[in-house]
């Protein structure tokens, strides 16, 4: 099951961020940035985390993607 966080990039687009002020905002990690940057899974208290830094809901950073069978 795939995902992207093309939504999340966005966002920080429309809000003049750059990662690493997401990453001082909201308290993550470099690691969880890294992972996010290659579609990767966090965990859920990442996702959360970053959801109230830029007060948002998880599916305005997150797609699921569906699986190409």
């Amino acid at each position: 099951m795939p995902i992207s966080y093309d939504k999340l990039w966005k966002l920080l687009i429309d809000k003049k961020m750059n990662r690493t002020d997401l990453k001082d905002a909201s308290g993550i990690s470099f690691n969880v940035l890294a992972k996010m940057g290659k579609n990767e899974f966090v965990s859920m208290e990442s996702l959360s985390k970053i959801c109230v830094a830029l007060d948002c809901n998880i599916g305005d950073i997150v797609d699921v993607m569906p699986d190409k069978d």
